[in-house]
């Protein structure tokens, strides 16, 4: 019978549907476990919470002649953020309750309002109370409505990388919120890789790491491989005319669409949504109408580019405060056998490497916004890392 309720608030039926559906997704272990002795199939589908509009407000901050670290120079840097909560001032007038939260490749401000994320997080009593806590969301450097090639300089851009993208965040912080200190970084994919970025160029200036879905190493093996394949598929496209197209490449941007769907798959997760022929070839077509059309060739490419030089591992010890890391076991990615968690995390003088088994409440590489997943690992980490 509680399966049964529990499929119902998943369409949608019943009342406090909301609440009905995080209990659902903190019960999944159990009620998978006692789906699998009773006969009735375990179902993932219906653990996605309901969507929630929350309150945001969108800021913006432009850094005059910003140099990046290839040693351009944009004569008007934009940077674009959405926030919510209120920000809170201690006796000396500084913000001491602002996070940072960073989402990953080809995302922008919006996608860690995603209801995976945000409804496990950001309502009364959860671990980022946006009644207690002042939360910021940047459009990354090339993303989102903060400056990027497709603006009109194309492949004349300036060739961006993490550590520019820290480097503007950290100004917007200083100069455009007036927050000079942080409760916590939290980062999805790029935005993991980051956080590590973070850690070790302004050391102490957040009270916490936790990095989600990534490793402090450079992009090299596979992981390199797809990249430069994504960025080859739509260089290759005679279409892309050197960047200077007046209409998308479309077969590139299509074939690199392609290559990031199976980046960040998750063969468990995948079965269920498409347990037949028919059905998986529905799921691509309906994902590529939806995913092709909003993407621009050149923001796809600087996009994937920019951790070409990334690698905090040399500078680990440099990041004094607790570090909270977590991957996920079916992460394409960031597959465990290379075991880098082990290595890296010896590195760090308070970290914690946490590896997610895989279940039906993986979600490959998307396991970074599944927060019902790690949720708890979450509060750990603020609980150790508050002040006394």
């Amino acid at each position: 019978m509680f399966f049964a309720w529990c499929d119902a608030v998943r369409r949608g039926s019943g009342r406090l549907v909301p609440r009905a559906v995080a209990a659902c997704v903190l019960l999944s272990p159990l009620i998978a476990a006692a789906q699998a002795t009773s006969g009735v199939p375990a179902n993932p589908r219906w653990a996605a919470p309901t969507a929630v509009e929350w309150p945001t407000r969108d800021g913006g901050y432009t850094i005059p002649n910003f140099k990046f670290g290839s040693g351009e120079t944009l004569p008007q840097l934009r940077l674009h953020y959405l926030t919510l909560g209120t920000p809170h001032r201690d006796a000396a007038g500084h913000v001491d309750n602002a996070v940072l939260l960073l989402h990953g490749t080809g995302g922008s401000a919006s996608s860690l309002l995603a209801a995976q994320f945000s409804t496990m997080l950001f309502g009364p009593g959860q671990p980022l109370d946006i009644t207690k806590y002042f939360l910021i969301f940047p459009d990354d450097i090339g993303h989102g409505k903060s400056s990027k090639p497709s603006d009109g300089l194309h492949m004349r851009f300036p060739k961006y990388d993490y550590d520019d993208m820290v480097a503007g965040q950290h100004q917007m912080l200083l100069d455009g919120l007036h927050v000079d200190h942080l409760r916590l970084i939290l980062g999805t994919s790029m935005g993991c890789m980051q956080a590590f970025v973070w850690g070790e160029t302004f050391p102490g200036f957040a009270d916490a790491l936790m990095p989600l879905a990534c490793a402090p190493m450079p992009i090299a093996g596979r992981n390199r491989m797809m990249r430069y394949m994504v960025i080859h598929a739509i260089e290759d496209d005679p279409a892309w005319l050197g960047g200077d197209y007046t209409k998308e490449p479309v077969q590139g941007v299509r074939s690199a669409a392609e290559l990031v769907f199976v980046m960040g798959s998750a063969p468990l997760y995948d079965q269920y949504l498409a347990p037949t022929r028919q059905e998986a070839e529905a799921y691509m077509d309906d994902y590529l109408a939806k995913r092709v059309p909003p993407l621009d060739a050149n923001d796809t490419i600087y996009q994937f580019d920019a951790s070409r030089n990334y690698d905090p591992s040399g500078h680990l010890d440099r990041i004094k405060v607790p570090v909270m890391w977590i991957n996920s076991a079916d992460d394409f990615i960031n597959p465990p056998e290379l075991g880098v968690g082990e290595k890296f995390a010896a590195k760090l003088a308070r970290g914690k490497f946490v590896l997610i088994p895989i279940s039906d409440a993986t979600r490959g590489h998307g396991t970074h916004t599944q927060a019902a997943v790690w949720k708890d690992y979450l509060v750990e980490l603020l609980r150790e890392s508050e002040k006394k």
